[in-house]
């Protein structure tokens, strides 16, 4: 037995029906440019442009492909590669860049591990093993000293290369590594000394000599060769001079900008009066700094310069002192006059300092 409600309504509530979405077939896209009413627009999904079929125009960019993904499984051809799998690798071409990861989860019994040697065996051939496991080590160290992906890339075309004419044959791997992240830095414009590559990689100073002078006579290399033309093909030593280790120093000893460009003039004049001639970039490097602050009144102790710089007190200073017997050649007077240097700033005997 149905029971009436005891206070119905008036007027029944009307249903709330949901919101549809759509497209608005109202709104028309016209190309601006031939005012067409009726446009022929091409959705080019391969470069996600919106164009115009008429006159050419781009009306829109990143256009997502709405249609259904597709896989192909021949084994010869009619496979396309720019709709499924990552986007091809040049330094790796010829080889198979699609890997196959086998589990370790197999409940103790040693099958995966089997699996695991025999896919290896089948996928690649020992050396294009070899190559991948020094295109990891490359990328493992350039991230390790904070390099960009720029110089991962040189030196990983510059490994490929003497791997494949056979260039250090006989010479241990991380040794050929080195020597490849020191030129593929030099390239770029952003040099470190050996002695960085050494403590990156745990290399010892003369074996990466050798590798590094092998790889230099093989591509025919100039000292500080680059690929572009600009202020670093001046001097034929330019690239791996001390003016181009400043930056770095100076960042690391939170010196004020003015500093490193008056200290690279100072370490460029004094290099065509042949002052230091001889010394190691970083000991110029790391004197000139020490001269500079003191000129500038920016006072650094020769420790903080050395902990940095990688070299000794006693040579920073010694650099020091060459610089202080030429100081009225070195300094600029216009430095003078506008009250950014001041000579008698500068200590008399460094090593009483």
């Amino acid at each position: 037995m149905a029971y009436s409600q005891p206070f119905p309504l008036a007027q029944p509530p009307p249903k709330v029906q949901p919101p549809t979405y759509g497209p608005d077939l109202a709104v028309r896209l016209i190309c601006p440019e031939c005012r067409d009413p009726n446009p022929a627009i091409v959705e080019e999904f391969s470069s996600g442009d919106l164009v115009c079929g008429t006159c050419g125009l781009v009306l829109g960019d990143r256009v997502v492909d709405t249609r259904s993904e597709w896989r192909t499984f021949a084994n010869d051809e009619g496979d396309d590669p720019s709709r499924v799998g990552a986007a091809s690798d040049p330094l790796m071409e010829g080889m198979e860049q699609l890997d196959t990861t086998i589990s370790f989860r197999d409940g103790g019994s040693g099958i995966a591990r089997e699996l695991q040697r025999a896919a290896s065996r089948s996928q690649a051939s020992r050396s294009e093993r070899n190559l991948l496991q020094a295109f990891r080590d490359i990328a493992s160290w350039c991230d390790q000293f904070s390099l960009p992906k720029t110089i991962s890339d040189i030196a990983k075309q510059l490994y490929k290369r003497s791997d494949e004419e056979k260039l250090l044959r006989g010479k241990p791997l991380d040794a050929v590594i080195a020597a490849c992240i020191f030129i593929a830095c030099r390239q770029a414009h952003v040099p470190r000394t050996f002695r960085e590559i050494c403590n990156l990689t745990h290399v010892s100073k003369k074996v990466l000599g050798q590798c590094y002078k092998a790889l230099e006579q093989a591509f025919n290399l100039t000292p500080g060769a680059s690929a572009t033309t600009d202020r670093h093909l001046t001097t034929p030593a330019a690239a791996r001079g001390p003016e181009d280790l400043l930056v770095r120093y100076c960042n690391h000893l939170d010196l004020p900008p003015n500093v490193q460009p008056i200290c690279s003039d100072i370490i460029i004049q004094a290099r065509e009066l042949g002052i230091a001639d001889g010394r190691s970039p970083v000991s110029i490097a790391g004197g000139a700094i020490y001269f500079t602050c003191h000129l500038l009144g920016k006072v650094k102790s020769a420790k903080d310069i050395s902990t940095v710089a990688g070299v000794s007190e006693g040579t920073i200073k010694l650099v020091y002192r060459l610089y202080y017997a030429e100081k009225e050649k070195l300094v600029k007077e216009e430095w003078v006059k506008e009250g950014k240097a001041d000579l008698s700033r500068l200590p008399v005997d460094s090593f009483s300092k």
